[in-house]
């Protein structure tokens, strides 16, 4: 080889070096860049959503148009009751008539006093322990954030917003990780948030589904009507122990971000949990019971005719 071929050799080596290197510092700058932009981006957009994260879902029953319905379903119910009353009445007077001596006239009249009771409250009491779960919600935040020394005035969305605000000032955007952080902790707040907006609706579906059940208390099949209170105080649990979960993972991401954003996963797992426990918060079951309802209704509708 000549000394041509090796001067040669060495240029081309140290050309493709550089142009690695070049590529690499591009590539690099390029990467950093974007990770810094989809932070700042995510950043962004969670900060709007915050400044509207204060509703909790119980100021749909302060609507007209809810109240209406509110209204519409007592009375739905009270006609259930009335006419589930007279079946029972009904079955009672038809076993003596048969001779076989299977009517009780104490559980007949007791379950009708159930049933009158089912009807007078059905309405009134989900919503109210609605809002006695949200009110004792509030006094425990404000006990927590007075104990981590900060004002206890403040909602869930300005210590969402105080907390990411404090947090991003203090990391280097430029790694991934605190992105990864960044979008967890998004999907905390959006989930609980929107399942907070969704509940109010929920509760209002579920006193839909428990005029349906009036018909069956006073006849004695008091099964859909305690798996339907279930479900309501299932969902009222899951509001109060959600949002102080939210609460608590907040308070704790400042200093410790991955624990912080374990309680606040926690906070969104709580609707499972109660679940297994038999403190289901979905409508499916009882939507089942208030067709089968529905369906002996008209079966009797059409018996009477």
């Amino acid at each position: 080889m000549t000394w041509t071929d090796g001067l040669f050799d060495g240029f081309s080596s140290a050309v493709s070096d550089a142009v690695g290197n070049l590529s690499d510092t591009i590539v690099n700058s390029v990467f950093d860049r974007f990770i810094t932009w989809l932070f700042n981006s995510v950043f962004d957009g969670l900060i709007m959503l915050l400044t509207n994260i204060n509703e909790m879902g119980a100021e749909i029953f302060d609507l007209d148009w809810c109240k209406l319905l509110m209204q519409l379903f007592a009375v739905l119910g009270g006609a259930m009751f009335t006419v589930g009353m007279f079946v029972a009445i009904f079955d009672l007077g038809i076993s003596y008539q048969s001779q076989q001596g299977n009517g009780d006239p104490k559980n007949t009249i007791l379950n009708c006093l159930k049933g009158f009771v089912a009807a007078f409250l059905f309405v009134n009491i989900p919503v109210e322990l609605y809002r006695f779960c949200i009110s004792l919600q509030n006094n425990v935040s404000k006990g927590i954030l007075s104990l981590a020394g900060q004002d206890s005035s403040l909602q869930i969305g300005d210590i969402a917003q105080q907390t990411i605000t404090q947090w991003s000032a203090s990391i280097n955007v430029v790694s991934i990780f605190p992105l990864l952080l960044l979008i967890a902790f998004a999907y905390c707040i959006i989930k609980v948030f929107f399942g907070n907006l969704k509940r109010g609706g929920i509760l209002l579906a579920l006193i839909a589904v428990g005029s349906i059940h009036m018909f069956s208390v006073p006849r004695g099949y008091s099964d859909g009507f305690t798996s339907w209170c279930k479900q309501v105080i299932g969902l009222c649990v899951t509001a109060f122990l959600q949002t102080t979960f939210l609460f608590a993972g907040l308070i704790t991401f400042t200093e410790h971000p991955l624990l912080g954003t374990g309680v606040m996963l926690a906070a969104a797992e709580v609707p499972r949990v109660l679940e297994k426990f038999g403190l289901d918060t979905s409508t499916r079951g009882n939507a089942m019971q208030a067709l089968y309802g529905t369906s002996m209704v008209m079966t009797m509708v059409r018996f009477v005719k």
